[in-house]
């Protein structure tokens, strides 16, 4: 009630904002009240609603029905509402609405505003719900957006705005990928003290690691490739860095030997691998990926990753070679494994040692 009071007068307030000679009412608030000016002319925006439009939910507000968040929404909800299902539709939603108020939260009565057709006017609503998905999908397809900004240290900040349905089918491929660790017979171990959000940051990249790149859109006719520069001494010996090479890259943006060498396993990777002087000695070879029939034979064959006590089923794997395919490894099943995204990482990853039990299984030590 005390909200709905200050509300009204704030409504009235125009000619004390002119007087003090400022920009508007919500300015004026703002430097009274020491607010912020956004928050100030958001209140500004509500008491003039209230006060020439939704007298219902000030009503509502006077008698104690409907809170000021409440009224926010309720607002939000009528404000959204095409003036084409007519006045007397629109009343019928307030009405309705500040009716809902004594039962439900704010969060709740979002919801309901969406839908508040299909209770006042069921013979319009499915027709105006289609008008009303048609136009945000619209606003939605052009409110997308996508940056990535290196921020120099190994890492590159992602940000951007994509539609729903996008969002929905990345956040359940994320999740294909997070699931496997969240088995109840899984062994505890780190991936349970991982915060969620960097489990979904870890499963963005191996979504991307998965990406087949005979079926990305050609680049200058041929399939997407990224080529990556080391020299042989390098490759060989694990040591020093090599020149990733993209359109959207410079050649002196650097990856460990490591990380090309697993990148190597999985996704569409040539490496350019250069002699002493820079030449070219070896441009990929012809069988570096396995095939789909040779995965097929090691998820038979192994079942789950082969990472001791790993319980990762085999469809989430990726293949890796025993013997680097760098290093003169053979694309055959014989030399081939599957390997969960984490223990894939620790088969490249320096700071580990790895050895063969005998059941075929992969022990990781880490090095001190």
């Amino acid at each position: 009630m005390l909200a709905e009071l200050k509300l009204r007068v704030l409504a009235a307030a125009g000619d004390v904002a002119m007087e003090a000679g400022a920009r508007d009412v919500g300015a004026w608030l703002a430097h009274q009240t020491r607010a912020d000016s956004s928050t100030a002319r958001a209140e500004a925006r509500l008491a003039q609603a209230l006060d020439r439009r939704w007298t219902a939910v000030a009503a509502g507000m006077a008698d104690g029905t409907v809170s000021a968040e409440q009224a926010r929404v309720i607002v939000a909800g009528l404000d959204n509402l095409p003036d084409r299902v007519g006045t007397e539709v629109i009343a019928k939603a307030e009405e309705q609405l500040v009716d809902y108020a004594r039962d439900y939260r704010p969060s709740e009565l979002r919801r309901l505003a969406r839908h508040i057709l299909d209770v006042v006017a069921p013979e319009i609503a499915e027709a105006e719900a289609a008008k009303r998905l048609e136009a945000e999908e619209q606003r939605a397809r052009e409110k997308t957006r996508l940056s990535l900004r290196p921020v120099g240290d190994g890492t590159t900040r992602l940000s951007g705005i994509i539609p729903d349905e996008a969002a929905a089918r990345l956040r359940t491929y994320l999740e294909a990928f997070t699931s496997p660790r969240k088995a109840n017979d899984a062994p505890t171990g780190e991936e349970d003290r991982i915060p969620y959000p960097r489990k979904l940051g870890r499963a963005f990249c191996a979504l991307i690691e998965h990406l087949n790149p005979r079926k990305l859109p050609a680049h200058g006719g041929d399939a997407s490739t990224v080529m990556v520069t080391i020299t042989e001494e390098s490759l060989i010996k694990r040591l020093a860095t090599g020149g990733l090479i993209d359109a959207d890259l410079s050649a002196g943006d650097n990856l460990s030997a490591e990380a090309i060498g697993r990148l190597a396993c999985t996704a569409g990777i040539i490496p350019v691998v250069l002699g002493g002087k820079g030449e070219i000695l070896d441009l990929g070879r012809t069988r570096r990926l396995f095939s789909p029939a040779q995965r097929k034979a090691m998820a038979l064959r192994d079942k789950t990753c082969r990472g001791e006590g790993c319980t990762v089923p085999a469809p989430w794997c990726e293949a890796h070679h025993l013997k680097p395919w760098s290093q003169g490894g053979k694309t055959d099943i014989a030399d081939g494994i599957l390997g969960c995204p984490h223990h894939h990482h620790l088969l490249h990853d320096p700071n580990y040692t790895h050895e063969i039990l005998p059941n075929g299984d992969i022990r990781f030590h880490r090095r001190r």
